[in-house]
Order: C-alpha cells, then sequence, then structure tokens
C-alpha cells in the first residue's frame, strides 16, 4: 500500500507527501532531473580548441597550427523565407533549405612552422585545402577550407602576430 508516511515498496517513495504529489509526476520529475545533469557536458579548455591543416595528400595527415592564442568557429545556415500572405503576418521559413556553411578565424603568434607556411602558400594561391577543428571532447570536424584572409602585425617591442579567415567549400563532417 502507498500512502502517506509508508513505504512504497514498488518504487522506495517514503516520501509522506508522495500520494498528496501524484508518485508518477513525482518520480518522472525526479528522473528527467537526472537524466538532464547527466547530459550536461563538461566544461572544455580553450587551449584544446586546435585548428589543423592537411598535407595535401589524398588521405591528409593533418598539422596543428602552432601559435594560436584564439580559435572562433561559426556555423552558418541561410534561410529560405517562404512566407505568404496566408501566414498571418509572421515569417516564415522552409526547413531543411538554404546554404550551410562553417567560418572559421583565429589569431596567434607567427612561430615559422610548415603549417604556418602551408597556410600563407594557400592564401597567396587561392587553393583550396583540407583543414580540421578538434576539441578536447574528442569531437573533430574535417573539411575543404578557403583562406580568406590573413593577416600579419608587429609592434617594434613586440612579437610578430598574425589573424586568418578561413570559409568552407563544401560539406564541413563531424567525426
Amino acid at each position: 500500500a502507498h500512502g502517506p508516511g509508508r513505504l512504497n515498496t514498488a518504487c522506495g517513495c517514503s516520501r509522506s507527501d508522495a500520494c498528496e504529489r501524484g508518485t508518477i509526476t513525482y518520480h518522472l520529475a525526479a528522473w528527467r532531473g537526472i537524466f538532464e545533469r547527466k547530459r550536461l557536458m563538461p566544461a572544455e579548455k580553450g587551449s584544446a580548441f586546435l585548428l589543423k591543416v592537411g598535407d595535401g595528400a589524398a588521405t591528409p595527415v593533418y598539422a596543428t597550427v602552432a601559435g594560436l592564442r584564439t580559435t572562433q568557429m561559426s556555423i552558418n545556415g541561410d534561410p529560405v523565407v517562404i512566407t505568404h500572405k496566408g501566414s498571418g503576418a509572421w515569417r516564415e521559413l522552409l526547413s531543411g533549405a538554404g546554404v550551410r556553411s562553417v567560418s572559421v578565424s583565429g589569431a596567434g603568434v607567427f612561430t615559422g612552422s610548415l603549417a604556418e607556411a602551408r597556410i600563407k602558400n594557400n592564401a597567396f594561391s587561392g587553393q583550396l585545402d583540407d583543414y580540421e577543428l578538434s576539441f578536447e571532447s574528442g569531437e573533430r570536424l574535417r573539411g575543404k577550407f578557403l583562406v580568406a584572409r590573413l593577416d600579419y602585425a608587429g609592434d617594434f617591442n613586440g612579437e610578430r602576430s598574425y589573424t586568418l579567415a578561413l570559409e568552407s567549400s563544401g560539406m564541413v563532417t563531424s567525426l
């Protein structure tokens, strides 16, 4: 039996207000809370968010772009608007349509690495190349990117630095 002040042998509930609150509702809410807490991803270090460039081979081997201090990624999706007179003055979008892209930017100090040289060559030639973004969780994104911008700077009493911007061409896959 389950009632105020009694232990429910089926669920182990010993709350005196379990019947007043509704046992099923109470337990579903408790399980939902446990499930939602377990789904939360742990925080990740920004230093583990790495940009890597391929070596140009058919099956590329990726080298980390040394010297990067900041890396940023944006996943973009251009909407296709299908609003019409019957939309009731609310915009409507076509699901699954539109152009998707990934933009990557970064800034760092120049170290003279082979990966930096490859990026510079790609910027001068306008060639697409294979790039990989990797995260501390082990997730990786890979695709072909164009170096849309590469800037160098240096103060008289500081290090040589650079900023870069990459734009995806084709599908970017999550591994």
